[in-house]
């Protein structure tokens, strides 16, 4: 495979309201708010990734097709905390064996265990810590 010089630089989430999910995801990933441009709101980048939010006429209307995993040690703690910040548990997807959540505009991420796991055929989880 050839080298490239391209990478991602960024992730953009259309928002009807960047300022409330900016602020929420920033919460979250503790990475505070760090401009403003348009309609967009970015958070601080880390490891070289920007995430930043844009303002979006268009309402969120089927499944993401991207989506993000975040990890923690106690994803159990961290569920609480997303609804404390105004997401919410997904029981739809409860047999998937992932803590599947939405943010307040309710784009779906994970909460993901930092220690090992496998996977079935099925995409379900088996936590092997």
């Amino acid at each position: 495979m050839a080298d490239s010089s391209m990478r991602i630089d960024a992730l953009i989430v259309d928002a009807a309201d960047p300022e409330r999910l900016a602020a929420f995801w920033s919460e979250l990933l503790g990475r505070p708010v760090v401009g403003r441009m348009g309609p967009y709101v970015w958070l601080r980048r880390e490891n070289g990734l920007g995430l930043g939010f844009q303002r979006t006429a268009e309402p969120k209307s089927s499944k993401n097709r991207m989506h993000f995993d975040v990890a923690s040690p106690d994803p159990a703690s961290e569920q609480q905390r997303v609804e404390m910040l105004g997401g919410r548990r997904l029981e739809q997807y409860a047999g998937g064996g992932f803590l599947v959540m939405a943010d307040p505009e309710g784009n779906e991420f994970c909460i993901i265990p930092e220690g090992p796991f496998e996977l079935d055929d099925e995409g379900r989880a088996n936590y092997l810590g």
